[in-house]
């Protein structure tokens, strides 16, 4: 039962970085939607951006999903480190679980900010209808990824810690 759990654990721990990099993806084409549909509404007064620029509410949004995407994606990719380590089973794993704790906050504070939704609050904010009429329905949603990348990590850093152990009791007994 051992041997077939662990690719499960690396697919759990993996799956973390994957779709922090999914949330940034699904978020760019949603701000490139609506930074186009903001160019194309009546109240837009300026210069048309190229077809690789956004305006600047595009640009702002793109920088905050962006920031935490990355945030998460480091996160995940630290998580998946620790629970590679714990897998091996080795005695000192005391300060593994410490830093896990310690970095469940950026983590989560990460999440909270996908949370809050900083591509629709920002458009409200800068008033423009434009930009949020053109935003997809589903670009609210993109949060899950995020959440599910937080929580299958979880499991497989779990699962990791159990492997762990029957790896020590298999040295020691």
């Amino acid at each position: 039962m051992t041997g077939s759990r662990r690719p499960i654990t690396l697919y759990l721990l993996a799956l973390g970085p994957v779709l922090a990099a999914a949330y940034a993806g699904a978020n760019l084409v949603a701000i490139k939607a609506a930074v186009r549909a903001q160019v194309a509404s009546p109240e837009w007064e300026g210069a048309l951006p190229g077809p690789d620029e956004m305006t600047a509410l595009g640009t702002d949004v793109w920088r905050v999903v962006l920031m935490t995407a990355l945030l998460a994606g480091a996160l995940a990719v630290a998580y998946a480190v620790i629970g590679l380590l714990l897998r091996r089973g080795s005695r000192k794993r005391t300060f593994l679980f410490v830093l896990s704790g310690v970095l469940m906050v950026p983590y989560a504070l990460a999440v909270f900010v996908a949370l809050l939704n900083p591509v629709a609050g920002l458009a409200a904010l800068y008033d423009t209808p434009g930009f949020t009429a053109g935003l997809p329905g589903w670009q609210g949603g993109t949060v899950v990824l995020l959440v599910v990348a937080a929580l299958s990590q979880a499991i497989g850093l779990s699962a990791a810690t159990g492997e762990g152990r029957r790896a020590l009791a298999a040295e020691s007994g």
